[in-house]
């Protein structure tokens, strides 16, 4: 199939769905045990074969159905309850998934949808719109501990919270919206689990492809761009708007690339201490917008302890069954991801005091010490506390003196994904 990506007329490229090939571990092994895979053209041929066998379904004539929601009344109508306090902090994204039976990707969108007005603003098809949803829902690979639809269900949710800040709500128009809403949903479509260093590492064609700079986040991109245009759910509007929203929707997720974390911080303290943002600006608004995706990519320390310490548990499980993959193909093992070495406390702690703390005191900043952000760094601070005790526990058991507090900021920001 060469070159998965597709050109379409606005000139953005983008990827097919379900392109990424599942990444065969044989091929690490292939100076090791030659044998087995062989020469270069045979790993092509591989992973060519990998790309056609992944590739959409719509592609290969089967058309996808939409999930049949069989559910019992009561848990519909639990989870129409629940979406009436969609816009409350304190809302349980997992026990949403469960009343939706695996669909709170979906559910939660259309919801949004409608209750923002896009629907009818943008003359969308309802069918259509699902169908979309469904397919964004279904690139999510529901076998990752963190990276799933759930956690894509839960940045929208915060996203959805954030677009309602006084500061920023009053300035949005209906494009902003539903920009802020489709890159959250799909800011990390298709991942695979592990981080950008392995790609880069195990020279995967994504790596190659983009040249080893926002590997994932240039793919989730670009497979959303694929998506739009499979499933035609913006075929009706301006050429000039369609290709607006693709770059613009492609400057949002990028931003979620963690190592871009200190430029976008560096740039948010210099807006509040010049006190120079226009929201009434276009491009003052997209750089909020930004901001935003990013709290909300990593809001989950932020959230009611049971809430967070349950993200916390998923995302060091996707650590370190990469750590269990890198040392059974004896590669070094990515920071972060020894069970044997890095506790989730640690992880947590560190993940907390270098990454997430200095983002929200900005934000908080910038929405002048809403109700919610004062909540969401009362969380932060006690879910913190918390993290300590448990570290300070294990230590106590193994007798061992160790700082308590967690990785190097380096260190976090060399794993992806560390960024709950």
């Amino acid at each position: 199939m060469g070159d998965v990506r597709l050109r379409g007329q606005t000139g953005v490229p983008a990827e097919r769905r379900g392109s990424y090939p599942f990444i065969d571990f044989r091929l690490l092994n292939n100076t090791t045990h030659s044998g087995e895979i062989g020469t270069k053209k045979k790993v092509k041929r591989l992973l060519s074969f990998q790309r056609y066998f992944h590739a959409s379904r719509l592609l290969r004539g089967i058309i996808p159905q939409a999930p049949l929601h069989l559910l019992d009344e009561d848990y519909l109508g639990q989870a129409r309850h629940m979406l009436s306090k969609v816009g409350t902090w304190d809302f349980d994204i997992f026990l949403f998934d469960r009343l939706t039976n695996g669909n709170s990707l979906v559910t939660l969108l259309c919801h949004l949808f409608n209750s923002h007005g896009l629907i009818h603003h943008f003359k969308l098809d309802m069918v259509t719109l699902h169908r979309f949803l469904v397919m964004v829902q279904e690139d999510y690979h529901g076998h990752n501990p963190y990276h799933n639809a759930v956690h894509a269900a839960d940045v929208t949710q915060a996203m959805h919270c954030y677009l309602k800040e006084p500061k920023l709500a009053s300035f949005l128009t209906p494009l902003d919206i539903m920009l802020g809403l489709l890159a959250a949903a799909a800011h990390d479509v298709d991942h695979p689990g592990v981080n950008q260093p392995f790609l880069i590492k195990t020279n995967h064609h994504l790596a190659n492809l983009y040249q080893n700079m926002s590997v994932l986040e240039n793919h989730h991109w670009r497979s959303t761009i694929g998506m739009l245009r499979e499933s035609r759910l913006l075929a009706h509007l301006p050429k000039e708007m369609t290709q607006d929203i693709e770059q613009q929707l492609g400057s949002l997720i990028l931003a979620t690339d963690i190592n871009r974390q200190n430029e976008f911080l560096t740039r948010l303290k210099a807006h509040l201490h010049n006190k120079d943002l226009r929201l009434e600006n276009v491009q003052d608004r997209h750089f909020m917008l930004q901001i935003a995706l990013k709290c909300a990519d990593i809001c989950n320390p932020c959230r009611i302890w049971e809430m967070s310490k349950q993200w916390s548990e998923r995302v060091c499980e996707e650590f370190y069954r990469q750590g269990d993959l890198e040392q059974k193909f004896e590669l070094e093992i990515s920071p972060l991801c020894n069970q044997q070495k890095d506790s989730i406390p640690s992880i947590q702690i560190g993940f907390m005091t270098y990454i997430v703390e200095p983002l929200f005191r900005e934000w908080a900043r910038f929405t002048g010490n809403s109700t919610l952000s004062e909540n969401m760094l009362s969380h932060l601070a006690h879910n913190k506390a918390q993290w300590k005790s448990l570290l300070s526990n294990q230590h106590r058991r193994r007798g061992s003196g160790q700082d308590l507090a967690g990785p190097a900021p380096e260190t976090l920001e060399q794993t992806e994904g560390a960024t709950p």
